[in-house]
């Protein structure tokens, strides 16, 4: 049954969110008005809005990829599909992955195919996961194409996890030297701001000036900065939802100094992964590209994505559009274009993935290296910063004591 998200108010007039189950959404405005809550919005949500009303959280990904590999090795092992499903029912620790697994057996029961029951949990599987399942079922491979799912899940899952934990310390980093900062600023700062002011004549050097500008700034107004910051958050948010502001801003990440480039090898692994292993599994080039050009996750890659669907449903060639996108190196497109005249363009995506997988890694490799010292230096130079501005005029107070 559909879900639906609402937002209003109850009887005392606190704001709540929540969401039902009810066959439309007339239906559901029905039955959120019996909650006694006074509608401000309702609009269509996933069975995980629902489950998250009830305090059951959404499943974590990484239970996706537990499940996948269990999955395939079962059913190469000659386990039924409904025993495999019950089993690892039975042994899920995550409520909300539990609860999807209960519903899809009992649909699978009732006759519906295992991927159409998993298309009805878009938030545990994923569109490019439904139709592989589909594809296996059609061909009557699906041990061989849930192994290859397991590849995929994993070596997206791995990749991400090395992009994790190689940016943990820069991060922590930066926390570190923004909390020491805003310490310094507005605890030690403000108790030298007295003694200078006491200073009667004195001519502060514009180091300390700025210092101590920079202290009032945090300490005074310290609550607007904070909105401001919060503003701009929940401002880029909205914005980014905006298919157009989407476009500028994936074109921005892509051109960034530095990380534009890693931003880019993730973009072009992603798509030859998903591509390659949509084919290998049979699903047909036209699909494999409407669901790749869903989960590249930037607009560039999906507009030149959309292009090439176009050229392809009149008879030319993949890789013409996707030269056209300077997102695509020319290595690649080349390589494409073998592909489709020789035949082999699954393998040669694959190769492609391989190679753009490792590239990111030594980026990130890269990245961290170079992070690390020019963390401790943008660290070592503010609080010698702070320090040489508390510093220098004490010593001229002091030199001018002992002259006069």
């Amino acid at each position: 049954m559909p879900v639906f998200r609402y937002v209003g108010k109850d009887s005392d007039g606190k704001r709540k969110k929540g969401a039902v189950k009810a066959p439309d959404l007339l239906a559901a405005r029905d039955l959120i008005s019996k909650l006694n809550v006074r509608i401000e919005k309702v609009q269509p949500g996933n069975i995980f809005d629902f489950l998250n009303a009830q305090g059951i959280p959404k499943p974590r990904n990484p239970d996706l990829v537990i499940f996948t590999r269990q999955f395939a090795t079962m059913i190469s092992s000659g386990i039924s599909i409904m025993e495999c499903l019950d089993i690892l029912a039975d042994q899920a620790d995550d409520p909300g992955f539990c609860y999807a697994l209960n519903t899809i057996i009992d649909r699978v029961k009732s006759g519906i195919d295992l991927s159409d029951s998993m298309l009805e949990h878009p938030g545990v599987f994923p569109e490019i996961y439904c139709n592989m399942i589909a594809a296996g079922e059609a061909s009557g491979q699906l041990e061989g194409i849930l192994a290859r799912l397991a590849d995929y899940e994993e070596s997206s899952e791995g990749l991400k996890r090395e992009i994790k934990s190689a940016m943990t310390y820069p991060v922590v980093s930066l926390v570190m030297v923004l909390g020491i900062t805003y310490f310094l600023l507005t605890n030690i700062i403000p108790k030298f701001a007295d003694i200078f002011e006491s200073m009667e004549g004195a001519d502060l050097p514009g180091i300390t000036k700025f210092v101590l500008f920079c202290s009032k700034l945090l300490t005074d107004y310290s609550y607007i900065l904070v909105g401001g910051a919060v503003s701009i958050v929940v401002t880029y948010k909205q914005m980014s939802k905006r298919p157009k502001t989407r476009y500028y801003l994936d074109y921005a990440f892509l051109k960034m100094p530095v990380f534009g480039d890693l931003f880019q090898k993730v973009c072009i692994s992603r798509f030859s992964r998903t591509f390659s292993t949509l084919l290998q599994s049979g699903v047909p080039i036209l699909a494999a590209l409407e669901i790749t050009s869903k989960t590249s996750g930037n607009m560039l890659i999906e507009k030149a994505i959309s292009d090439s669907i176009e050229s392809v449903k009149i008879g030319e060639s993949l890789s013409g559009p996707l030269a056209e996108c300077w997102v695509f190196p020319k290595m690649v497109c080349r390589m494409i274009a073998i592909g489709e005249k020789s035949g082999a363009l699954e393998g040669l995506l694959a190769k492609i993935s391989d190679f753009y997988d490792d590239q990111v890694r030594t980026g990130v490799d890269s990245l961290t290296s170079l992070i690390e010292p020019l963390m401790i230096g943008v660290m070592g130079t503010i609080v010698g910063t702070i320090v040489i501005s508390i510093f220098m005029p004490i010593m001229a107070m002091q030199k001018a004591a002992m002259n006069s």
